[in-house]
């Protein structure tokens, strides 16, 4: 193991799924390095989703700072920016080009990353990229510390913090809904990864009328028409939390307080696990083995579940049609993964 940072910089992913699947990683540095003064570097949005992440009864990271990295100077500024903390170590969880540039004009005396995208001479510690072959991200992201910088990762499940303010603030966002709730979450940032909002619809009727549950769609201001598709289809009521909150952070403390989510493979999924929320994932053309969560209280439906080893999902868009998973399979996975919670609960 290299001798612990006096200050290092922990440059996150840009996507809210890859950020939460990277939590095991940030929080065996934080315990390895207890007296290390770690900065984040995020893009907006990516802050909220990781503040109040704790290891061993304390903040994992001292400070965050916040930038896009745009533009053709957007390295060159935040690599500026990046002077300030004084880092003698970085640790690249993202693989551009563009975050190793900044790091090494950051003057960060070691840069350790994957050795991809052509920055292998912008690291001091290369670390050779795991198989082209679907791996899962969250053990790229502790294979990255174990290998790089000798940091054991024990406990690979995902974690989330909630601040005070967060919770109130899902607290007022979530009034007037009786519990148990069931999260719906119909968007995601690809069309061919989102199961038919008439589908989601269907299942929330399943859930009110023989379930008993509330039901409450999310999903980003981008994301508003398939909300509004599942809201037109249902005939049963359903909240539209994205017209009473756009807030990651609130984001966070709404998922944790729910007792089920469905949802497409997107960032609120990572999330789910995070608190192990009993949460039903669809898979179409995106294989699932990208992103294994391992001991989570989740039921993963895959369009193809039949699709052989060595082939992969993201190669067989036609064949992989999320379409092709039914509201049938969909409630019966409901009822699997909720009876699995149930049992773990039991003392």
């Amino acid at each position: 193991m290299m001798a612990p940072p006096r200050r290092g910089l922990i440059v996150a992913p840009s996507w809210v799924g890859d950020a939460v699947m990277a939590t095991p990683a940030f929080v065996a540095l934080r315990a390895a390095w207890p007296a290390a003064h770690l900065t984040l570097v995020c893009r907006p949005g990516i802050d909220q989703v990781l503040a109040n992440l704790r290891s061993n009864d304390r903040d994992v990271f001292d400070s965050i700072v916040v930038d896009r990295m745009g533009g053709a100077f957007g390295p060159a500024r935040a690599g500026l920016r990046l002077r300030r903390p004084r880092a003698d170590c970085a640790v690249l969880f993202p693989n551009s080009f563009r975050t190793a540039l900044a790091v090494r004009i950051s003057g960060a005396t070691r840069r350790v990353g994957y050795a991809r995208d052509g920055r292998g001479a912008l690291l001091t510690d290369r670390v050779a990229p795991p198989s082209a072959r679907p791996t899962s991200t969250v053990d790229s992201y502790c294979d990255l510390v174990e290998r790089g910088l000798g940091v054991r990762v024990a406990d690979r499940r995902p974690r989330l913090g909630i601040s005070e303010a967060d919770a109130r603030a899902a607290h007022v966002a979530l009034a007037g809904l009786a519990p148990p709730i069931a999260l719906l979450v119909p968007g995601g940032n690809n069309a061919m990864k989102r199961w038919p909002p008439e589908r989601f619809a269907a299942v929330a009727d399943a859930l009110v009328r023989t379930r008993g549950f509330t039901v409450a769609v999310s999903g980003s201001p981008r994301e508003s028409d398939t909300l509004q598709a599942v809201l037109a289809a249902a005939r049963v009521p359903i909240t539209n939390l994205a017209e009473r909150t756009g807030d990651l952070g609130t984001l966070k403390a709404i998922v944790s307080s729910a007792a089920l989510v469905v949802t497409n493979d997107t960032g609120p999924r990572h999330i789910a696990a995070a608190f192990a929320v009993p949460t039903v994932a669809l898979f179409g053309p995106t294989d699932h083995r990208w992103t294994t969560l391992r001991d989570v209280p989740e039921q993963v439906l895959n369009a193809e579940p039949f699709l052989p080893e060595e082939l992969v999902a993201d190669d067989r868009a036609a064949f992989c049609r999320i379409d092709r998973i039914s509201v049938g399979d969909v409630v019966a996975a409901i009822d699997t993964v909720l009876s699995r919670a149930a049992r773990l609960a039991q003392p």
